[in-house]
């Protein structure tokens, strides 16, 4: 056990998320093997005498994507308020957990405590912490049960009891917004109130992924990896709790092809389909980040070119192209002073290699056709110390039926330096695992004028599912902060929180409350989307509000018609 911690938190070992049906004898000898739930495992592999990391080398799929933080009058406009104090229903989370996978809990702040001093908190799991006794079956972090809580703020020094900190303060600010109880004031209220909480505190991502991904020094990155073995843990609590829970994703990346796959979402996916479980995502903030080329070649084109505008100083940078089978494309690259490689045609697993001698920049293309997760082609090109001016990918049909493609850039939070696309499409700019297609998936609006959030990641997946489910309000949103005070908040991570708390609600009337004991996250769902309010001169579903505004008041509602 205490070799397997070693790999889990040393760069010198690769991690990879490996489908359980993959598993065998050869790939597991000499390796630490961590158990997901029934379908996934993650390896830890020693780096010495391995290939450096390559998607020409490894599956893309199963190498560990970097996430990012979703961050840049709410619960009113939600009818959220008018269902907490509904007398009848009095709907406040009561009897159902609400798990978040983020930056770690303030377990001290009044905002989780009920009123005789003692913690809603049920458990933390914290990943960072190395000397702690980790959960039952997790080969890492530390465990601490709600007694263990309790104990810690009877404390002098509660720290000394339990020492998980949120350094950063996303994690507590969406749990506040979620579920915090009332201020003393009376000028703050969580969603759901009465509901208890999971914290999972991701450890921060290897440094070997973030020089992969060229994620920016000092910014929040955590691994696909450890997100999923959050969500198990969640899921784990709750089964022998027996009770509800919604799980509250305020995490993303622009990695992957914008539609239901991946490991993360898939797992997800899986998730959704148990009893008694609810999975929120947030829809991201990438709408007008310039990150997203939509392509088309069509009739007698040769060619379309796709520019990207480098700024200064840029260490490097990522470019996923995918296109949806049977297409193919062949690319090649001009730099800003011209020098331009050869075309790259499509082969099987092909890596290659080139130097800009005039440019000092070395870029690595590889092709994948046929991965684990699915049949399109995926071009993943990395920028190493790529000279600032205007980059063009030129990208050549081989096999067309409609000639559509994407690029995408890196998420805005994790990427080093200010690229974007010279032509982009603010569409189809949901972030993973927001594109999976059983979760609730929230985008933001500006509840004071009743406006998009500009920035909300827009819909629909590259398949054409209908994403963003609605939206909530994600524009100076009102929450707990670190230092016992309350802050102003921005971002769909916020709108995803809220929205957590809504289920709870529902969940509370009707498996706590027994009105409906078997209902499930798509019933939720689609009670949501049913009780949507919808700001006129709009048609409905659309890319930027799906099919409108959070409305749980009239989502009750309509169970009267």
């Amino acid at each position: 056990m205490a070799d397997c911690r070693e790999q889990v938190y040393s760069d010198e070992f690769f991690d990879f998320i490996v489908s359980y049906e993959e598993t065998n004898e050869q790939t597991i000898a000499g390796t630490c093997i961590q158990r997901i739930d029934e379908g996934y495992d993650i390896f830890y592999y020693p780096r010495e005498g391995l290939p450096p990391l390559s998607v020409g080398s490894y599956s893309y799929s199963e190498i560990p994507k970097c996430y990012g933080l979703l961050d840049q009058t709410a619960l009113e406009v939600s009818g959220i308020l008018k269902m907490q104090n509904q007398p009848v229903l009095a709907l406040k989370g009561r009897g159902v957990l609400i798990g978040f996978i983020d930056t770690g809990i303030d377990y001290t702040n009044p905002a989780f405590r009920y009123s005789d001093g003692s913690s809603r908190i049920v458990r933390i799991w914290d990943q960072t912490i190395q000397d702690g006794t980790p959960p039952v079956g997790i080969l890492y972090g530390a465990d601490y049960t709600r007694e263990q809580i309790n104990a810690a703020l009877l404390s002098e020094n509660p720290y000394d009891v339990v020492p998980s900190r949120d350094m950063n303060g996303h994690g507590t600010f969406l749990a506040g917004v979620a579920c915090g109880s009332e201020s003393e004031n009376g000028d703050f209220i969580g969603a759901a109130p009465q509901s208890e909480i999971i914290m999972v505190k991701l450890k921060e991502a290897k440094q070997y992924l973030r020089d992969f991904f060229f994620v920016k020094d000092g910014v929040p990155a955590y691994q696909e990896n450890d997100i999923m073995m959050a969500v198990s843990y969640l899921n784990g609590v709750a089964n022998i709790l027996n009770r509800p829970l919604v799980i509250c994703v305020a995490l993303g990346n622009s990695a992957g092809s914008h539609a239901s796959e991946g490991f993360l979402p898939s797992y997800l996916n899986y998730i959704c389909g148990r009893r008694k479980r609810v999975v929120v995502t947030a829809a991201g903030n990438e709408a007008n980040a310039r990150h997203h080329f939509q392509g088309r070649i069509i009739g007698e084109m040769e060619h379309e070119d796709a520019e990207i505008t480098v700024e200064e100083n840029t260490k490097g940078f990522f470019v996923e192209l995918w296109a949806s089978a049977p297409e193919l494309y062949a690319v090649t690259i001009i730099s800003p002073s011209g020098e331009q490689i050869p075309r790259i045609l499509v082969r099987r697993g092909a890596s290659e290699q080139f130097h800009f001698i005039f440019e000092g920049t070395t870029i690595t293309v590889d092709y994948r056709i046929d991965t684990k997760e699915t049949a399109s082609q995926l071009i993943f090109f990395r920028f190493i110390r790529p000279t600032p001016g205007l980059w063009t990918i030129r990208i050549f049909p081989q096999l067309t039926v409609t000639g559509n493609y994407h690029l995408w850039l890196p998420l805005r939070e994790l990427t080093d330096g200010n690229n974007f696309f010279l032509r982009s499409n603010p569409e189809i700019t949901l972030t993973s695992p927001s594109a999976a297609r059983q979760v609730i998936t929230v985008g933001g609006y500006q509840a004071s004028n009743t406006s998009i959030y500009a920035d909300s990641g827009r819909g629909y997946t590259i398949t054409g599912e209908i994403k963003p489910d609605f939206v909530a309000p994600a524009v100076d949103v009102y929450g707990p902060g670190l230092l016992g005070n309350f802050i102003t908040f921005t971002g769909t991570s916020a709108a995803a929180a809220i929205t957590a708390g809504a289920c709870a609600q529902i969940m509370q009337w009707a498996i706590v409350d027994q009105n409906n004991t078997v209902m499930s996250n798509t019933s939720i769902k689609n009670m949501l989307i049913r009780g949507t309010a919808k700001p006129e001169n709009r048609t409905y579903p659309n890319r930027e509000w799906g099919y409108g505004t959070l409305d749980v008041f009239g989502a009750f509602q309509n169970l009267r018609l």
